[in-house]
């Protein structure tokens, strides 16, 4: 007589992970904690994704990717989750003030994390009302509070989300905090007499890489995670978010794979089986794709169909990085700073609608040798300038960079009223199809599909797929979308679909 076969239960269900990003170890840290036995396969020799580090001779260090840290109890609850105290592993502190912002017409602001001192400048520099300012930040509090619980933290494709009384009241909060139409209306209606104000406002849309022309006014909102809840910085720099993930991944005995990159998604009769590399073939029964959704599909499931509609969203904007070792301090900027052009609609236009690079550019500089000191030499500083960008579409990208270099070199040196190219000791350039390569980011896009109507967060790809069971998806390709805050909400909702299959 044949014994049964002892079933394994959903805590003990292998996982395979395809990607080392943020979003992806933040998944096998949840997994693992819940007792999943955890391996992540990942192309590149380290882990981090677009969280990598890298140094320029010299003595220059930088973090590659993202630069501004928001909402860190998100990281700190991968910790409590698997028992451990977040400052054993992972520090960081609160940043005041935020941001220096230089407008085109010479006039120099502070953001203060404090939203009455923040707006207190405003009025001194700008002359807005400072009540505006607080009345409109404290509305972007009230709309995080109705809706992010519900359209950031749970999945949008599934029934049950839609059920609760929770969505029904996040959904009715929408007319009366004014967020309908787009960000730039929203903005105009409250602050329209300064357009510099407008201007400071509606940047917030390059967060997930949209045009604020075009973005829902909902995300209208995001200046409460600065101004309300706080942004921070980590010690060590952004690496190190990574970098303490790992270490808490690999303590629960996950398996990393570097330099194997996933060739294949083996499916049979409508589901995962396993994984291809050029090593071996790999049984799972279920996998978590951290790559970018587009060539998940293109490369690793040829033979299944894919979701054309979703997968053909317009694409977010992209970057074009400038890493430069500069041989002096300068005492007016801090780790944020913020150029801005003179024609902001002019230049999304060109993003958008021209696919290219507008002649005039808004220039971000962070420089993270303004916390940790040992980041460039004594005296120097490490400069992290960035442009934003189309995706790529076969652009000349070496034309593109060449003019785009200059264009910021004469900015940043009218405004510093210093000559900046004769104090740059090292350098690095960063564009679209180089991101891509590096990074599996379908062209260069980085944060998959951009939010520029009013559907956009149900159109993007959701957490799993309704066509293979055991495939699951996250990142900043799929909901909630790109950033560091919500590619760590894309493992939890990812995490919590397994654990209830």
């Amino acid at each position: 007589m044949f014994k049964k076969a002892k079933r394994i239960s959903p805590s003990q269900q292998p996982v395979a992970i395809i990607g080392a990003g943020i979003a992806g170890l933040a998944t096998a840290v949840r997994l693992a904690v819940a007792g999943h036995p955890v391996t992540v396969f990942e192309a590149g020799p380290t882990f981090g994704g677009k969280m990598q580090q890298f140094a320029l001779p010299g003595g220059y260090r930088f973090d590659a990717g993202p630069s501004l840290f928001t909402l860190p109890q998100l990281v700190d609850d991968l910790f409590r989750l698997a028992g451990r105290e977040p400052a054993e592993y992972f520090r960081y502190q609160r940043l005041d003030p935020i941001t220096h912002y230089f407008f085109a017409d010479g006039t120099r602001l502070t953001a203060w994390a404090d939203a009455e001192k923040f707006a207190a400048e405003i009025e001194a520099k700008l002359a807005t009302p400072a009540a505006e300012v607080t009345r409109f930040l404290a509305r972007a509090g009230r709309a995080y509070d109705a809706t992010a619980g519900t359209f950031l933290h749970k999945s949008l494709h599934k029934a049950g989300t839609y059920l609760s009384s929770e969505t029904l009241k996040a959904v009715g909060a929408l007319p009366q905090l004014g967020l309908l139409g787009t960000m730039h209306q929203r903005h105009a209606n409250a602050f329209g007499k300064d357009p510099r104000l407008v201007q400071l406002f509606d940047r917030y849309a390059t967060y997930n890489g949209s045009d604020p022309y075009q973005a829902p006014a909902t995300l209208s909102m995001i200046p409460h995670l600065e101004h309300g809840i706080g942004a921070f910085y980590p010690e060590g720099g952004i690496y190190a978010i990574a970098e303490s993930l790992l270490r808490l991944a690999t303590e629960f005995g996950v398996k990393f794979r570097y330099n194997e990159a996933v060739e294949e998604i083996i499916t049979a009769e409508k589901r995962v089986t396993g994984l291809r590399t050029a090593l071996d073939v790999y049984d799972f029964g279920r996998v978590v794709s951290n790559m970018d959704v587009v060539p998940t599909y293109r490369r690793l499931l040829p033979g299944q169909p894919a979701p054309e509609r979703t997968l053909g969203q317009p694409r977010s904007s992209s970057a074009l990085i400038f890493y430069w070792g500069i041989r002096r301090e300068f005492s007016e900027l801090d780790l944020h700073n913020i150029f801005f052009s003179a024609d902001y609609k002019a230049e999304f236009r060109a993003i958008f609608e021209e696919r290219t690079v507008a002649d005039d550019v808004t220039v971000y500089v962070n420089i993270t040798s303004k916390k940790t000191p040992t980041d460039a030499p004594v005296g120097h500083e490490n400069w992290f300038v960035m442009v934003n960008v189309p995706h790529d579409q076969g652009q000349d990208w070496d034309a593109l960079a060449s003019k785009t270099r200059a264009a910021v070199l004469r900015k940043l040196s009218q405004a510093l009223g210093t000559a900046v190219e004769p104090l740059i000791a090292a350098e690095r350039v960063w564009t679209p199809p180089g991101i891509a390569a590096d990074t599996s980011s379908f062209g260069g896009a980085l944060y998959g599909s951009s939010s520029n109507n009013a559907l956009a967060a149900f159109l993007r790809h959701p957490n799993f797929s309704g066509q293979l069971e055991g495939l699951y998806f996250c990142g900043g390709s799929v909901h909630p979308g790109g950033g560091i805050p919500l590619c760590l909400l894309s493992a939890k909702i990812v995490s919590s679909l397994i654990d209830e299959a």
